[in-house]
């Protein structure tokens, strides 16, 4: 069946319950390369340097690489809906006082809260979409990458909107949209079934131990090493005014949606998952690699191009980590999303201040070209495990109720 086909179960006939969680899920992926185009405003307001800005995005996915120990184990006992809406809450509450923040020191202890609320959130809203969707789990993973891709292209652009007038306009329009998003699940979304069994806060550590899964994860720590380098580093590199820089970043934002949604899975179809993935991750470096060297130019046509590819990894991660572990989907993607956004936390602190200690802003891009490599490596030496496994648990997964995000 299409996904896309309008009739009964297509991606355009849902219930209210799915688009107020695509909704939402849209706000809470816009909050992640919100503040991209505003770093710089947010330094000279605040008086900080762009290492000390930076950790606005390391505090943010510190917190939320922990916590997917704890989404699970929540969830499994509270529910689905009320994870949501603590998730929710978190951020309503963590990103107005970001806006209200006197110091840099404030401002990233805030972020950190944030970082709690979105990973209770964007943990649990593809399984809550894909128990409350029609049509299967095609048409409701299409519709989540969907709201993934439309959110990281608007994130930029409503933060250079709001920020050009003041840098904390963004995190007061973030806390009410995302209040809204709260009202549409409480008033549309029913609670959803509990599994039969509760999740641990080892299982997803224990499930780290499948070597397929485990080879997933750490390529895509080295790729979320050079995917956020791009995304929290390039800002100062670009040195723009909050529009010109959101202009960048949405169409960064759309390529990624665009290459994410249609054109990934029409080269997984022809090629397969893993030579897309590592031809993509390949590109990938020798994109950063020239936007380290180019002139002013050539950084913003590269930024904009990375968005490309960081469209096709994502895709082909999300499947990955889904489907090549014998491990209950929600506690194998935990699992995964712990490692992988390490690097996410990683890449912000390290990129500022590997420029400072070398004295050079094309030293930080180099680093992130040899970990995408990196990625691609891991790849092709583990391949036997990552295509066996999937292809041999393609069938069983099939048949699972519980999905867990991989959030891009």
């Amino acid at each position: 069946m299409d996904p896309f086909d309008a009739g009964a179960g297509g991606l355009l006939r849902q219930p209210r319950a799915v688009w107020a969680t695509a909704g939402a899920s849209v706000v809470a992926f816009m909050g992640i390369g919100l503040v991209d185009p505003i770093l710089p405003s947010i330094a000279g307001g605040l008086n900080a340097t762009p290492g000390q800005v930076s950790l606005l995005f390391t505090s943010y996915f510190l917190i939320t690489a922990v916590a997917m120990l704890l989404t699970g184990f929540v969830s499994s006992r509270i529910g689905g809906r009320r994870t949501l809406l603590l998730g929710l809450a978190f951020v309503v509450v963590f990103a107005g006082l970001a806006g209200t923040s006197g110091s840099v020191g404030e401002l990233v202890g805030f972020r950190a809260g944030w970082g709690l609320g979105n990973a209770l959130f964007v943990s649990t809203a593809l399984a809550v979409i894909v128990g409350a969707a029609a049509g299967g789990s095609a048409a409701a993973i299409l519709l989540y990458e969907s709201a993934l891709g439309l959110g990281m292209a608007c994130g930029p652009l409503l933060g250079a909107l709001l920020g050009d007038a003041n840098w904390r306009y963004p995190f007061f329009g973030t806390a009410f949209l995302m209040a809204v998003g709260f009202l549409c699940i409480a008033a549309f979304l029913k609670e959803q079934p509990k599994p039969a069994r509760k999740t641990s806060l080892l299982d997803p550590l224990k499930a780290l131990g499948h070597g397929g899964l485990a080879s997933a994860a750490v390529s895509a720590f080295f790729y979320n090493y050079t995917f956020f380098t791009v995304l929290a580093f390039t800002p100062f590199v670009l040195n723009m005014s909050p529009y010109r820089s959101g202009a960048v970043f949405f169409a960064w934002g759309v390529l990624l949606a665009v290459f994410s949604v249609i054109v990934a899975p029409r080269m997984q179809k022809r090629f397969g998952s893993l030579k897309v993935l590592g031809g993509s991750l390949v590109l990938l470096a020798a994109d950063v690699l020239v936007l380290g060297y180019g002139d002013h130019t050539t950084a913003v046509v590269c930024t904009i191009l990375s968005g490309a590819f960081i469209g096709v990894n994502n895709t082909v991660y999300t499947e990955l980590a889904l489907g090549v572990s014998d491990a209950p989907r929600p506690v194998a993607s935990a699992g995964y999303n712990f490692v992988r956004w390490f690097a996410a936390a990683a890449a912000p602190y390290f990129a500022p201040r590997i420029e400072e200690w070398t004295g050079s802003l094309r030293v930080p891009f180099v680093v992130a070209a040899v970990t995408a490599v990196a990625g691609a490596l891991v790849v092709l030496v583990r391949r036997n495990a990552l295509t066996h496994e999937a292809e041999e648990l393609e069938t069983r997964h099939a048949t699972q109720d519980g999905v867990t995000v991989f959030a891009n």
